[in-house]
């Protein structure tokens, strides 16, 4: 799940043009800042998230092999985005609980492209997990911090993550295509959240430099 960082006074330094925190010159971690604090960089997280699910769903009779592939990049990408994401400048009290999602989707991601883990039982497994305990963390994140921007959002998107992990750990697979339709479906419903979170960052960003 993509966190929105915080806002109102003293949330970062002002935002550039396109709504990324300016920092001092040179700096290559200010540069991560700057792009992890970015409603496109969200925009981004969503994106990785529901184009894989739309594939899913207009393909879905591909094999389990090609499944794998897919939901393997979906979580190493997300898995990045959500590492720099982690580095925004007003994201500090949040840092650790995004770092620790990013690790989780990294290597989950790594283990939907080993061979021999690529049966039904061990992807549903991988995937359940992994957005289980995303959203678990995410509905942390929305909970603990009160001053996070639009913490309704957040909140549904944690608990539409908890859903989709229960849902996908406990209903039975005994098929790759049920299995696809199944992952399809959530990664959709994620990814559009997920753009929710994303449009809704630009809304704050826009609110703080008026």
């Amino acid at each position: 799940m993509t966190v929105p960082p915080r806002s109102g006074p003293g949330a970062g330094p002002e935002p550039a043009p396109d709504g990324t925190a300016l920092g001092p010159e040179g700096d290559p971690l200010d540069v991560v800042a700057a792009v992890g604090a970015s409603w496109l960089w969200a925009l981004g997280t969503a994106l990785v998230t529901l184009i894989p699910g739309i594939l899913i769903l207009v393909w879905p009779d591909e094999t389990l092999h090609v499944l794998a592939v897919v939901i393997g990049l979906y979580l190493l990408l997300g898995g990045v985005f959500r590492f720099v994401s982690a580095f925004a400048r007003d994201a500090h009290g949040e840092r650790l609980a995004r770092v620790l999602l990013a690790m989780l989707f990294v290597v989950a991601g790594v283990l939907c492209l080993r061979h021999p883990l690529q049966t039904i039982a061990a992807l549903s497994l991988i995937v359940g997990v992994t957005w289980l305990v995303s959203g678990i963390l995410t509905l942390y994140t929305a909970i603990a911090f009160k001053d996070l921007a639009h913490r309704g959002v957040v909140f549904g998107a944690g608990a539409l993550g908890v859903a989709a992990g229960i849902v996908v750990l406990a209903l039975p697979t005994e098929s790759a295509v049920a299995l696809t339709r199944l992952l399809g479906l959530w990664l959709v419903l994620l990814g559009l959240v997920e753009l929710a979170v994303a449009f809704a960052l630009r809304s704050a960003i826009r609110r703080t430099r008026g």
